[in-house]
């Protein structure tokens, strides 16, 4: 008999019957209020009716057409929908299936364009789990250990975690660009760059919004360097941080972005977005994958996006994220050092009277919140960061609900 890897680590005990909306159902008929999306991937909730009657739809017409064997309507609709969505001058769309692949995708671009072998990620960012993309990824050793040697031609530099330094959030910033210059003295030419690869906001590294001095501060560098700025939108995308991409909150031009999440609600479909003259730099043949763009994702992912302007997600992601930031911050007991977040993403981080990472508590609260019926997610470092991450659907009364659980939880803690 086969069993599923013991690695495999479920963060609940919870076994899914069926799901609607922000509620998931286990077999005995237990509600519970789900509010880590499949990690930010059910944008819509689960089982959108929009989104399940195009997928069935579809299913019924053609479920797999190799995009460099055929074209199919889909794939195109789906490609000129974005074009109404996609930053200014990002008008060439690739398609893969997983974020790995898409951040993969824009680190070969940005070493073929610029014909540089270099890379700087920042600190704690998360940007996949295969062999470059966790060379790439320093916000858990886990990711990481075990299958050396990594990658070359990647550097990390610092990313504006005020709350970690202890410093204000500018002190952060002048910190986070004097070593980035640092870097190019010392470790990476600018003229063997190829790109910066960040966030918007951390996700697995603790949930860590950036800030527009920082992001405007790549942007300078970057011009003036002939490097490349890609923006990692995998988390921060498609509506969830109350703006459609997250780097929309800092002023900031990227020169590629990459996506996936809570494109589809639920269906594996990611890719990056560049310019058209950026994207045609790339050699002929690095672009390619049997199951990209596939034919019934890129159908559920118009159907999300109709879903995301029709009801006005994009509003109700803003609106519902402050009263769930409001709501976490007013509800924090000494045990939370920290509560920030961007949007439906919002975490607590919890920390021991002397200010240490106290991962324990974290998940203590994590299981306490699961047994009352409302399912978070652990991040960080030190896994000491419980995150909400709600579909863009939830509604208010769904907020208030689970902000109940959470002060149940924080009094037991």
């Amino acid at each position: 008999m086969a069993t599923l890897s013991p690695h495999l680590r479920q963060a609940t005990p919870v076994v899914v019957d069926h799901a609607r909306g922000c509620e998931i159902f286990d077999a005995d008929g237990r509600r519970y209020l789900d509010f880590t999306a499949g990690i930010g991937v059910t944008s819509t909730g689960h089982c959108h009716p929009r989104v399940v009657a195009a997928a069935q739809e579809q299913v019924g017409k053609l479920v797999h057409g190799q995009y460099t064997t055929v074209m199919h309507r889909p794939l195109l609709d789906l490609v000129e929908r974005l074009g109404d969505v996609l930053p200014e001058g990002l008008d060439s769309v690739f398609f893969a299936n997983s974020g790995s692949e898409a951040v993969e995708s824009a680190l070969r671009l940005s070493r073929q364009a610029t014909g540089r072998p270099n890379v700087i990620v920042f600190h704690g960012g998360f940007h996949g789990r295969t062999v470059a993309t966790a060379t790439m990824t320093t916000s858990g050793t886990r990711f990481s250990a075990g299958f050396s040697p990594l990658m070359s031609g990647v550097h990390v530099a610092p990313f504006p975690t005020a709350f970690r330094y202890g410093w204000s959030e500018e002190a952060a910033t002048d910190f986070c660009l004097r070593e980035l210059d640092y870097l190019f003295a010392t470790v990476t030419s600018p003229a063997e760059t190829a790109a910066f690869v960040v966030e918007p906001m951390l996700g697995e590294g603790g949930y860590v919004p950036g800030n527009t001095r920082f992001f405007q501060g790549l942007r300078e560098r970057a011009d003036e360097h002939g490097i490349l700025l890609v923006m990692d939108e995998i988390q921060t995308g498609f509506g969830r941080t109350g703006k459609y991409f997250g780097h929309q909150h800092f002023d900031v031009r990227p020169d590629i972005i990459t996506i996936a999440k809570g494109l589809a609600s639920g269906f594996p479909i990611s890719g990056m977005a560049a310019s058209a003259e950026l994207m045609a730099k790339a050699w002929p043949g690095s672009q390619g994958g049997t199951y990209g763009a596939n034919a019934v994702a890129c159908a559920a992912a118009l159907a999300t996006m109709d879903v995301i302007e029709k009801e006005g997600l994009v509003a109700n992601a803003a609106e519902r994220g402050h009263q769930l930031l409001t709501g976490v911050r007013d509800r924090a007991t000494e045990a939370v050092g920290d509560v920030r977040g961007l949007g439906l993403l919002v975490g607590s981080e919890f920390t021991t009277a002397d200010g240490r990472p106290d991962g324990a508590r974290a998940a203590a609260a994590q299981q306490a919140a699961a047994a009352k019926g409302l399912l978070l997610l652990t991040c960080g470092a030190y896994m000491n960061t419980v995150r909400m991450i709600p579909p863009l659907v939830v509604s208010a009364a769904e907020i208030e609900e689970a902000l109940s659980i959470w002060s149940e939880v924080l009094a037991e803690v």
